[in-house]
């Protein structure tokens, strides 16, 4: 007759959690030992590649763990690998590059081409502004001719 085998847990469901294997004890019966998932090794943000020089371990485990398991000396380390990082700083100094040639370009050909005169066209002052310039109050309105249509 078979030995039965007892849960040592309350769940009881074969979840992915839950993964039981059966062992004999030294004292020769068979218990349930629950497995626990693989260890896993943290992976770049960018480019979904496992991360060199970082111990595998569970989520939960890296809480526990010390710095010196989680990173490397780099910055983004532990979080990108060495070729997006390489390639982002690239980037930012290609950029700020083109940025102070824009620069100097802008800056050269405002120096090489001299401007062009521009000509000055005087508005006529309006009646607001001559009677402000001669200092006559514009409160008062000229009255109104009579057409002979009245207001209602």
């Amino acid at each position: 007759m078979v030995q039965r085998l007892t849960l040592r847990r309350r769940l009881s469901y074969n979840t992915k959690s839950n993964r039981r294997r059966i062992v004999r004890t030294p004292g020769g019966r068979l218990v349930y030992q629950y497995v626990k998932k693989n260890k896993t090794v943290p992976k770049c943000g960018q480019c979904k590649e496992k991360l060199k020089g970082i111990q595998p371990s569970r989520p939960c485990e890296r809480s526990r763990m010390s710095k010196r398991l989680k990173t490397v000396a780099r910055t983004y380390g532990g979080v990108l690998c060495h070729g997006c990082l390489r390639e982002r700083i690239v980037r930012a100094f290609l950029i700020e590059e083109q940025k102070i040639v824009k620069a100097l370009k802008s800056q050269h050909e405002s120096l090489a081409k001299p401007a062009k005169p521009v000509k000055v066209v005087e508005k006529k002052p309006t009646k607001g502004a001559a009677a402000k310039a001669t200092g006559k109050s514009a409160a008062k309105k000229p009255a109104q001719k009579a057409t002979g249509k009245s207001k209602k």
